[in-house]
């Protein structure tokens, strides 16, 4: 039987139409967070699988975040680009206003085009984005839309790659610190005794702190071995509590290492474990409280941009810091004037020590948070359970940021001054994050200028 062809030419509109769901259908599904969540805990994944150190991670997750973060805001008419507001940022190129996107799409492909460019391994990427992608393919999203979002999505990262090559970080790959062995400066610690990690951090180009001495912190205590003085006090402090840790305070020291490189030694055997990085360990907790306060897409996507730009602009001040005092660990001074067996709870990191790189940047990070979603939000955070460290409650953000601070004092590798003014820090590099990258459009203001 033969159809005429105005029903033949009906039918195949109907067939071909079929496949294509309503923009509002597929824009709300693609709006799910849950998928960017799982999309960032996969960037972790790989970041872990990678060993990249702790300040080069921070590098990874900002401009990964940040490309996210820019792709979705065009879809969004409260929010703004950050380009103007960052160090020697610009704006990515617009969408074209004529035309239809999907730009959760668009957020998550230049989210993995990023990620991908910045890490190692490839192959990850190849394996996870192809149930990622087929997700949104069947979310009824048009061809020539979903072609049109995902090519706008590989444009904004573009952009923002072409933006990372600036920064000043492959010019100090290779640099290696030179140990003056002068009294009181750092030296390499066991087990591994490893070179000195990112001596040249404080080059790498900032995004919201106009230099990496904007923050200056307060001269550590002198060195001095005198039994009186006050350096020798917070080394007997360190030396006493390491002595004499409760169950709790172990439990608090391994649950924020967060150490991306353990160095294990059994008799002649030495062996490594790798675990996930500070930074990492602060954007689960931003998925986390996400998750519970069930922050649609674009919130959630602001509150990881943020955290991740203070976490990066934490380390490259801390890191200044660190090589401009150049302070000995207390594991150092510990076995050269007190007992030459003993050993910090948990592995002395291969970095000075003032000021403690965890306390800022876990400050920066919760600050941020803090402004952005509240005084008084209580969490529980799961990130380590799964590396058997457990999970611990918290009643804000600041309880949280002062716990992983203290946290550095009882894994016996930080004195206490180095752990109080890295939070104090920390908190001024947030503040300052959340006063320059601006994320809403306050709307109201504008309507009465």
């Amino acid at each position: 039987m033969k159809l005429p062809l105005p029903c033949l030419m009906i039918m195949l509109f109907v067939v071909g139409c079929t496949k294509s769901a309503p923009p509002d259908e597929y824009n709300a599904k693609a709006a799910d967070p849950q998928i960017f969540h799982e999309t960032a805990t996969h960037l972790t994944d790989v970041i872990i699988h990678d060993i990249f150190k702790a300040p080069v991670a921070s590098r990874i997750y900002s401009y990964c975040f940040l490309s996210a973060y820019e792709a979705l805001v065009p879809g969004y008419i409260d929010y703004q680009s950050l380009g103007g507001q960052l160090v020697k940022f610009t704006a990515p190129p617009k969408p074209d206003s004529a035309l239809a996107y999907c730009y959760p799409l668009a957020s998550i492909k230049a989210f993995t085009s990023v990620g991908r460019s910045l890490t190692f391994s490839g192959n990850m990427w190849d394996e996870y984005e192809k149930g990622l992608f087929e997700k949104y393919r069947k979310m009824g999203i048009p061809d020539d839309v979903f072609e049109r979002s995902t090519a706008y999505g590989d444009s904004v990262a573009k952009h923002v790659l072409a933006y990372s090559g600036k920064d000043h970080y492959k010019e100090i790959r290779g640099y290696r610190y030179t140990v003056t062995n002068a009294p009181g400066t750092w030296v390499p610690t066991p087990p591994a005794y490893a070179d000195a990690c990112e001596p040249m951090w404080n080059t790498v180009r900032t995004f919201a702190l106009d230099s990496v001495t904007q923050f200056r912190c307060p001269p550590p205590a002198k060195y001095d071995l005198a039994k009186q003085s006050k350096f020798m006090d917070l080394t007997m402090e360190v030396y006493n509590m390491g002595n004499t840790l409760t169950a709790d305070q172990k439990a608090t020291a391994y649950f924020w290492d967060d150490n991306a490189f353990v160095t294990n030694v059994v008799g002649h055997a030495m062996f490594a474990n790798k675990k996930m990085s500070p930074a990492g360990h602060w954007l689960a907790i931003i998925r986390t409280v996400s998750t519970d306060k069930k922050l649609d897409l674009m919130h959630a996507s602001e509150a990881y941009t943020l955290g991740a730009l203070s976490l990066f602009d934490a380390f490259s001040a801390c890191w200044d810091e660190k090589y401009r005092t150049v302070r000995v660990r207390p594991e150092t001074v510990i076995n050269n004037t007190l007992n030459p067996d003993w050993r910090p709870l948990l592995e002395t990191p291969a970095f000075p020590e003032y000021v403690s790189g965890h306390s800022v940047i876990s400050a920066a990070c919760g600050t941020v948070l803090t402004h952005l979603l509240g005084d008084n939000v209580a969490f529980t955070d799961t990130t380590e359970k799964k590396y058997g460290q457990g999970i611990k409650s918290f009643k804000s953000f600041r309880e949280a940021y002062w716990d992983a601070s203290i946290s550095r004092i009882y894994g016996g590798i930080h004195y206490r001054d180095g752990v109080e003014q890295g939070t104090y820090l920390g908190e001024k590099v947030g503040h300052n994050v959340w006063k320059r990258a601006v994320t809403k459009i306050d709307r109201h203001a504008i309507a009465s200028k």
